[in-house]
């Protein structure tokens, strides 16, 4: 592989986790996207009450991210080779904290009360 393009990362992807997964995947982190999106139009201001439950759920994410995709791999933490392993571990568990904590907000935030436009938590 001398390139790395858009379309081999899709294709690496498709291969790791099953083509039907990966696309189930991606709608569902753009239905995410855009219903944060909207809550936070809806909203016009951060509830400071959901950030910090969000935030509080972020190891919990981090921690099912790295799970998922050493399932994925079928790998095991004793299978890290060197510092690029770790990079690239640590960028999964990251993504994983960040996605859980925006489901987290989300939910809270459509499932939870209503809320005024321009109204503030304190």
């Amino acid at each position: 592989m001398k390139d790395l393009t858009f379309e081999t990362l899709i294709a690496v992807f498709e291969e790791i986790f099953g083509r039907g997964l990966f696309w189930t995947m991606v709608a569902a982190a753009a239905l995410v996207t855009l219903a944060f999106l909207y809550v936070l139009i809806r909203d016009w201001a951060v509830s400071w009450k959901k950030f910090l439950i969000a935030q509080l759920s972020m190891p919990v994410g981090a921690v099912l991210a790295v799970w998922f995709v050493m399932v994925m791999t079928k790998s095991k933490l004793s299978d890290l080779g060197g510092p690029v392993d770790l990079i690239v571990l640590l960028g999964i568990a990251s993504v994983g904290a960040v996605g859980m904590a925006i489901l987290v907000y989300t939910l809270e935030a459509l499932l939870g009360t209503k809320r005024t436009k321009g109204e503030v938590d304190s």
